[in-house]
């Protein structure tokens, strides 16, 4: 029994000892923090904005009705390729066509009118001309008969012609002076039959004009019944039914709207991006595109459109149009020309964009998860035993309260808190600018403790992989 009780004495003393020695252990760790650690590195960084939204074609028009009437004729269907000016759908149109017919007809008449007015100004022109030559032939033959009639009376007044010599030239002198007069007479009224014709000619092309005019604007009502393709494009809408009838003027009205015509030669990706990210987001950066109905590929682009209103999210109006002031996040429209074959895609299909903002070559780069925030009045050191007295002052209080970006950096197994500069931010590092330098060791997780982690805090390192429990288990 002796022997026993000694046995139990040693083996009571070794679980004291024992426990003593672990109390001490824990004791010492009291406070430790437990931490994962990464090195600063160099690397290669690029800053991408991520922003979905939906194919569409750089420039589309909605045809609308120009007339009211049943569509008689659609010449189109939906995916054909058209051509600007082409017929693409006819209204009726018998009224309108009966009216340019009969300006038509009105318009030939006038035109035959015309015609004749002017051969009539033609045949006043020859008229004349032919007065003034027949003129001319009679003054010569005044002037011949005068001078037998002088000749005549000079010898007759000398004794050497008979009477009734001298009164046949006198009487022939006599009808050359009438037959000039009546000569003169023929052409005045030559012009005045010109200067008649000139004016029916005149009359007779102002109410040509007139027709014409009239011709054209029952020409332009008949056009208003036929849907003409504005541009080269693609049939992305066809709504309407032959039979049916079209109402024109009403917006946003199903039979105001014929069809939809698309320019496809240049697609693009029309995204809305985050208010936080889009200005950041500039013209001519570089995109990557993906297209759900095409997985496993990626289109290139560029950004050839920024908005300027704010769409709200959950209306998708603009935040202008909106009658109450509104708190909800915020998206802004921007658009990315694509490099693709126009017969792979279709309007509205979702894609989604990434827009490259910035790219940065061999810099000092940290994981995004050890960037943290601190006020300013807790980076102040606390000397042991002392108690800390809080700030009274309003203007001490605000700077206490002002918060610091950084990261913890390891040192002599403390968690010193380093205030630090950023640039751009990765998909997962984010750029240092200022306060760290390669190769220092840094806190990297877990997220929960550098969230909490106080500043000079006692740590220890464990950068073993967590551990994953077996499925089966």
């Amino acid at each position: 029994m002796k022997r026993k009780w000694k046995i139990l004495i040693l083996i009571a003393l070794l679980l004291l000892v024992a426990g003593g020695v672990f109390a001490s252990i824990q004791y010492s760790q009291r406070g430790i923090v437990t931490v994962q650690t990464g090195k600063v590195t160099r690397q290669d960084l690029a800053s991408i904005v991520t922003a979905s939204g939906e194919v569409k074609p750089r420039n589309y028009i909605n045809i609308g009705a120009n007339a009211m009437g049943p569509l008689v004729a659609i010449y189109v269907k939906e995916g054909d390729h058209v051509r600007k000016g082409q017929v693409l759908a006819s209204v009726e149109a018998i009224q309108p066509g009966a009216d340019v017919n009969a300006q038509k007809a009105s318009l030939n008449a006038s035109l035959a009118d015309s015609s004749a007015s002017e051969a009539g100004l033609v045949a006043a022109d020859e008229s004349i001309k032919a007065a003034e030559a027949t003129l001319v032939h009679d003054k010569a033959d005044l002037d011949q008969k005068k001078a037998d009639y002088e000749r005549a009376k000079g010898l007759f007044e000398a004794k050497l012609l008979a009477r009734q010599d001298y009164d046949s030239k006198e009487a022939a002198y006599n009808q050359a002076v009438a037959t000039v007069a009546q000569s003169a007479s023929k052409i005045s009224q030559a012009k005045a039959q010109r200067a008649q014709a000139a004016a029916q000619l005149s009359s007779t092309q102002k109410h040509v004009a007139q027709q014409q005019s009239m011709l054209i604007r029952a020409d332009d009502v008949l056009k208003n019944y036929n849907a003409i393709a504005p541009l080269d494009g693609v049939v992305t809408n066809l709504p309407v039914r032959v039979g049916e009838t079209v109402v024109p003027g009403l917006q946003n009205s199903a039979s105001s709207t014929i069809m939809t015509i698309a320019d496809m030669s240049i697609i693009t990706a029309e995204v809305k991006v985050d208010e936080t990210d889009i200005v950041n987001v500039k013209l001519d950066q570089p995109a990557e595109v993906t297209i759900d109905a095409i997985p496993n590929r990626i289109f290139k682009g560029k950004v050839i459109e920024i908005g300027d209103t704010a769409i709200v999210r959950s209306t998708g109006l603009a935040a202008s149009q909106s009658t109450t002031s509104s708190q909800e996040a915020k998206d802004f429209k921007v658009v990315v020309a694509l490099d693709i074959p126009q017969d792979l895609v279709r309007p509205g299909l979702s894609c989604t964009a990434k827009i490259t903002t910035a790219t940065r070559q061999r810099v000092v780069a940290i994981p995004i998860q050890a960037l943290t925030v601190r006020q300013k009045g807790d980076l102040v050191p606390k000397k042991p035993g002392v108690p800390v007295t809080p700030p009274t002052d309003p203007a001490a209080i605000k700077a206490a309260k002002e918060e610091v970006q950084g990261v913890f950096i390891v040192k002599a197994d403390k968690a010193v808190f380093q205030a630090v500069e950023t640039g751009i931010t990765g998909a997962t590092d984010i750029e240092v600018v200022k306060g760290l330098t390669e190769g220092d060791q840094i806190i990297t997780g877990s997220y929960k403790v550098i969230r909490t982690l106080r500043p000079d805090a006692k740590i220890k390192v464990d950068n073993k992989p967590p551990v994953v429990p077996n499925a089966e288990g």
